[in-house]
């Protein structure tokens, strides 16, 4: 999330940092009475009817052999089972059956796990509504818990052994976002509440909590912290505007349509703004983050910089940064959507028709509203950053700081003696032959468009 600049910033000046906290106090008191108010108190109870019991497993014997033919199908026809049959079977590691060794089917069908001895599996165990006490058990899929440690052990070594206490930092923000995320946004919405009022307090939330945790309490963090939060704001009304303009309902995955069977009061249509909010934070924190230490970082290399200077040169830099980052964010959408892009490729229907069917018209909006954001993000970073890096040093905000010694003026060279000195020819014993295949020393090396 943005560059790391370990060197201290040069002090801002005390009106400066009273503003800003003038300016950011205000607005966190706001957020955390804003998420007090939204939290979800009545916790909606999942429902575990239809629940069957799970257990760990290890395969010890797989079995398999040809499968008969289905006596309605021919065989060889499609529908006829192809396998593969036989039995697994299976120690039962957990449960009233812990110790046991059970048989089960060999998994098949589309998407089943394939399996061999040593696999931890899990197994689910089905009762016979006819018979209760007549029970069996199926494999259900690999267990992946361990692989998942050592990967989650692997990802958080590298961020400490990278970032050391910045990476440790970052690990403990990124612990925060989750928390928040599963204990007040996503309850929040199931609970019924606003999607986008909840998801904008929670982006916020996370915002705070995650820039100041990582970043440290400075000005520079806080300069972050106005531009990502104006930024948001934008996002939520640009995404308002555009799914209000394309008559997106929301329903336009299949997981919405599950989600509307199951919890019908959740409006999906507010669920979609809500995706896109907190889908953009992560890359608007780093555009403010590396915005703002651009400002600060070229203002501590060169403090003769105006302010309109120190703007337009952060501003090439972002303009940069936005050429990389909208490309990350189109991606990221369509790996998202891959299996969907997939479907569509299959489809019939004129293009023009497949692009304006609500589900591809949601990720074009996702991609158009996160990416405008985005955009918008740098010049009001940059602005702000100027404003308060070069606070104090008076209107035309070009005077050095007083503490800093006057770097002593070159003398003024000769123009025309240094391109006689560089023209003239070179004197003085010969140079040792190049190698071969080796790029000759007095070649011209002026750059050929």
């Amino acid at each position: 999330m943005g560059a790391d600049h370990t060197r201290p910033a040069p002090s801002t000046p005390p009106g400066v940092r009273r503003l800003l906290v003038v300016t950011v106090v205000p607005l966190f008191v706001v957020t955390v009475l804003a998420a007090l108010v939204l939290w979800p108190r009545d916790g909606r109870e999942a429902n575990s009817g239809g629940d069957v019991p799970r257990y760990h497993g290890t395969v010890t014997r797989v079995l398999t052999e040809p499968c008969p033919p289905t006596p309605e199908l021919p065989e060889g026809t499609p529908g006829a089972a192809d396998g593969p049959c036989g039995t697994v079977t299976v120690r039962v590691e957990q449960g009233p059956d812990t110790g046991r060794e059970v048989q089960t089917p060999v998994p098949s069908g589309p998407g089943a796990p394939t399996v061999a001895v040593d696999d931890e599996i899990v197994l689910v165990k089905l009762t016979d509504p006819a018979d209760p006490t007549s029970s069996s058990y199926n494999i259900a899929e690999h267990q992946r818990g361990k692989p998942l440690v050592w990967l989650v052990a692997l990802f958080a070594a590298a961020i400490v052994a990278f970032g050391r206490w910045r990476g440790l930092a970052a690990l403990a923000g990124l612990g925060a976002s989750f928390a928040i995320l599963l204990t007040f946004v996503v309850p929040g919405i199931s609970a019924g509440g606003s999607p986008l009022l909840i998801a904008i307090t929670g982006a916020a939330l996370i915002m705070f909590v995650v820039l100041y945790l990582t970043h440290g309490i400075t000005a520079q963090t806080s300069v972050a912290v106005l531009g990502t939060l104006g930024s948001l704001v934008l996002t939520g009304l640009l995404g308002s505007l555009a799914t209000a303009a394309t008559h997106l309902t929301g329903f336009g995955s299949e997981e919405a349509t599950t989600l509307s069977l199951y919890q019908r009061d959740v409006d999906l249509h507010g669920l979609l703004l809500a995706g896109i909010i907190i889908g953009s934070l992560g890359v608007l924190d780093d555009v403010t983050v590396t915005q703002a230490a651009t400002v600060t970082e070229l203002a501590h290399a060169n403090p003769s910089l105006s302010r309109l200077q120190l703007y337009r040169a952060a501003t090439r830099v972002g303009r940069a940064h936005i050429a990389s980052t909208v490309n990350t964010i189109v991606l990221a959408y369509a790996g998202a959507s891959l299996p969907l892009l997939l479907l569509l490729t299959a489809d019939s229907r004129a293009v023009g028709e497949i692009l304006t069917s609500e589900f591809l018209a949601q990720e074009i909006v996702r991609s158009a509203v996160a990416t405008l954001g985005l955009v918008a993000a740098v010049p009001l970073t940059t602005g702000l950053a100027a404003l308060v890096t070069t606070a104090g040093r008076g209107p035309a905000g070009d005077a050095p700081p007083a503490d800093r010694p006057t770097p002593t003026p070159r003398p003024p060279a000769d123009r025309d003696a240094a391109l006689e000195a560089l023209s003239a020819p070179r004197h003085g014993p010969p140079s040792t032959p190049t190698p071969a295949g080796w790029p000759d020393p007095e070649r011209n090396t002026d750059t050929a468009w």
